[in-house]
């Protein structure tokens, strides 16, 4: 199961509707109870957007160097094979986010074997080969 950025920055964040959800699912990684998870290395580039108008960039290594040495997380580089993928997934499903379209690309890459993405994004519902699973309905 590939991890998308939504549940990072939930788990981020101060206070997040996603909050409680995201802290269960790192819970539940860092404890061994979720294992063989990806993640694309662009959530470390989506997540620097997201948060370098708000907080310093030590604050945020610190962070993603915490990520970044979970256990149970494989995180998975976006090769150009992937961002080639990821513009046709834009232009044939009408995505708008090139990071939702690069988690796409990723999981149908062959890199994920399940073909599954933990999102609450419905844009994927529209990829066929992809499943999602809301991360708030996770069975940990």
């Amino acid at each position: 199961m590939l991890i998308e950025s939504d549940m990072f920055i939930a788990h981020m964040k101060r206070s997040d509707w996603l909050k409680e959800a995201a802290a269960k699912l790192f819970n539940a990684i860092e404890q061994g109870k979720l294992k063989n998870i990806q993640a694309s290395t662009e959530v470390f580039h989506e997540i620097y957007y997201v948060f370098s108008d708000y907080s310093t960039l030590s604050v945020l290594t610190s962070n993603l160097v915490k990520y970044a040495a979970l256990d149970n997380i494989t995180f998975l580089d976006a090769t150009m094979e992937i961002h080639i993928s990821a513009l046709e997934l834009m232009s044939n499903y009408n995505l708008t986010s090139i990071f939702d379209a690069i988690y796409a690309a990723t999981v149908l890459s062959g890199k994920v074997p399940d073909k599954t993405i933990i999102s609450t994004d419905s844009v994927y519902d529209r990829i066929p080969g992809i499943k999602r699973i809301d991360p708030r309905k996770i069975e940990i």
